[in-house]
């Protein structure tokens, strides 16, 4: 067993701490401190979330047009869409982290029943008015559970009470939700293609529905889960009623708080997330040279099977039978189940407990220190090996 020399380093950002690039770079400078002549090829890896934007301009030549939109909590904020370059379309790429994702929310405002998608639809509207012919949404990393309503009200689309008045904003109003008016509609939506770029496992209503699985994670408490929940039925209901198509558990429809179906009501194309942001990386053809693959994300748990970035890096990689290893801020419940999609061994990053916020600052430290000393690791098993031989 030799010592690996070629590294393919593939991981995710760390959610709302450091984005996929800075990641790479701090799991490349522990390989160095083990390999110093090391060969590392870096593919920061986007879902979609937060960073998506910036990446794939990055990876096609293109560039960041900034927008001041409405956030999620209703003040403005500085955001921004991609405009991918190289042949075809003219292609926008709408990551809706940047104008209604979780980190825009502070802390002591995270009610997902109140926030609202409103600036996703404001930067479509940009993309349109730049003359885009084809727009990518980017799902991940919400704030927000409100089905994609204040997304279409941005569009034209008007949401009426029982009184014919337009709802107020989140998705908690839609509970009162008794008619919807697409008669204004921007009708530039018809000349475009919208893809959603999203993950397949989420669903907007149900068991396994949006509001409950990600609810918590917003902030909502367990009596606003289930009024959510409740919500999302409503929606699901009226969006069939008026635009023909039952979305409440198609794939993908409950993606960021449930702004896929909001979105596939206006005739957006849902597709598996990777299949969209993954065609500009070139993943497998260097996962195919690598002689051993470290992904990482924030969290390895029973989740990271359900379309996460290091299940994706470890099924391709399984493909070119090569080993992976994930770094993790934290392991959660359900870990093991990694080990079963590819993943051969995973390790979290601190090595004593931290305060969240001294861990958020001191991320790129940690991953540097936690790569070396899994290295550290890797190559004694490699000389137990040769021992062996």
């Amino acid at each position: 067993m030799s010592f690996p020399n070629r590294f393919v380093v593939a991981p995710s950002g760390f959610k709302e701490c450091l984005e996929a690039d800075a990641v790479a770079a701090a799991i490349t400078a522990g390989i160095w401190r083990v390999v110093p002549g090391a060969v590392v090829d870096q593919v920061p890896l986007v879902d979609g979330g937060e960073g998506s934007a910036k990446a794939l301009a990055a990876a096609t030549g293109g560039s960041l047009v900034p927008v001041r939109v409405t956030g999620p909590v209703g003040a403005p904020v500085d955001s921004h869409f991609a405009l991918l370059g190289g042949p075809g379309p003219l292609t926008a790429v709408v990551e809706m982290a940047a104008a209604a994702g979780l980190r825009l929310v502070p802390t002591d405002l995270r009610d997902p029943g109140a926030t609202t998608t409103r600036g996703v639809g404001e930067l479509i509207t940009a993309a349109l008015d730049h003359g885009c012919e084809r727009i990518i949404v980017g799902c991940g990393d919400s704030g927000t559970c409100d089905g994609g309503a204040g997304a279409l009200q941005a569009l034209g689309v008007r949401l009426l009470d029982a009184s014919g008045d337009e709802l107020g904003v989140g998705g908690a109003k839609l509970e009162k939700l008794t008619g919807i008016d697409p008669s204004e509609v921007d009708g530039r939506l018809h000349e475009v293609e919208v893809v959603l770029a999203c993950n397949p496992h989420n669903v907007l209503t149900g068991p396994r529905g949006v509001a409950r699985v990600f609810g918590p994670q917003k902030g909502a408490t367990v009596e606003q889960v289930e009024a959510l929940a409740w919500a999302m039925e409503r929606w699901g209901a009226a969006l069939l009623e008026t635009f023909g198509v039952d979305l409440r558990t198609v794939a993908g429809a409950g993606a960021s708080g449930g702004l896929g179906a909001g979105l596939a009501a206006l005739g957006a194309k849902l597709l598996p997330r990777f299949e969209v942001v993954l065609a500009h990386a070139d993943l497998d053809a260097r996962l195919a040279t690598a002689d051993l693959v470290i992904t990482a994300e924030g969290a390895i748990d029973a989740q990271t099977v359900r379309g996460k970035v290091p299940a994706e890096v470890a099924r391709r990689a399984k493909c070119h039978g090569k080993p992976v290893i994930a770094l993790a801020g934290t392991i959660g419940a359900g870990a093991r189940t990694n080990y079963d999609i590819g993943i051969d061994a995973f390790t979290g990053i601190l090595d004593a407990p931290v305060p969240l916020p001294e861990a958020m600052d001191r991320a790129a430290e940690l991953i540097t220190d936690a790569t070396e000393q899994t290295l550290r690791l890797v190559l004694v098993g490699a000389a137990l090996g040769a021992s062996a031989a």
